[in-house]
C-alpha cells in the first residue's frame, strides 16, 4: 500500500479537529495554519469527509467544522476510505489481471491480498480517540489561538458626523451666509 499525502493530511487534520472540538467548530484556517496543510486542499479533503459523514460544519461568524460522530468511533480506515484513498498493495488494484490481459493473477498476488486485509484490519482497529490521547499523552500544546478573519465578531462602530443644520433657525443662518 501507499499512503499518499491525501490519506496523511486527512488524518492528521482530523487528530488537530478532535483535539480542539470541545472549543466549538474549529476553522479549517487554523488547521491550515497547524499544519502547514494548504487551505484550499484542506477545503476539498473536508468537502469528502462531511459527504461521508465523519464531520458537520456550521456556517457562518465562529463557523467551521466538528466531528460527524464521537472520536471512538471514526476510525483510521473510515477517514482514508472516505478521501477515496485506495488501500491496496496489489498490482492489479484487486482485479486478479496482473499482468494486464487474460493470463490472471500474478504469483504474489495472493499475498498482497492477504496484506491488504491486514492493513484494513489494523486501520479499523486504530480509532481517532486513540490517536488523541497519544497526542495528549505527547503533551501537544491545545492552546487555540484565534485565527484572523475577514468578518469580524465586534462591530465596528464610526461616529456619525452631521453636517446638516440641526433647526429651523440655524438652516435661516446657513442660507443668509
Amino acid at each position: 500500500m501507499r499512503l499518499t499525502t491525501k490519506g496523511r493530511f486527512a488524518v492528521t487534520a482530523m487528530i488537530d479537529l478532535a483535539l480542539r472540538e470541545h472549543t466549538g467548530p474549529v476553522a479549517l484556517a487554523a488547521i491550515s495554519q497547524r499544519q502547514q496543510i494548504s487551505l484550499s486542499y484542506l477545503e476539498q479533503l473536508f468537502g469528502k469527509l462531511r459527504r461521508h459523514e465523519l464531520v458537520e460544519s456550521t456556517r457562518g461568524p465562529g463557523g467551521g467544522y466538528s466531528l460527524g460522530r464521537k472520536s471512538d468511533e471514526i476510525t483510521v480506515a473510515d477517514i482514508i476510505v472516505a478521501v477515496d484513498e485506495p488501500i491496496d498493495a496489489t498490482g492489479c488494484s484487486g482485479k486478479e489481471n496482473c499482468h494486464g490481459d487474460e493470463h490472471g493473477r500474478c504469483m504474489t498476488h495472493d499475498l498482497w491480498s492477504n496484506l491488504n486485509q491486514k492493513m484494513i484490519e489494523y486501520l479499523d482497529s486504530v480509532n481517532l480517540k486513540k490517536l488523541v490521547d497519544e497526542q495528549l499523552a505527547k503533551g501537544v500544546s491545545i492552546e487555540d489561538q484565534p485565527v484572523k478573519r475577514a468578518i469580524s465578531s465586534q462591530p465596528v462602530v464610526k461616529p456619525i458626523k452631521v453636517t446638516a443644520p440641526n433647526s429651523v433657525f440655524a438652516l435661516g443662518n446657513a442660507l443668509t451666509k
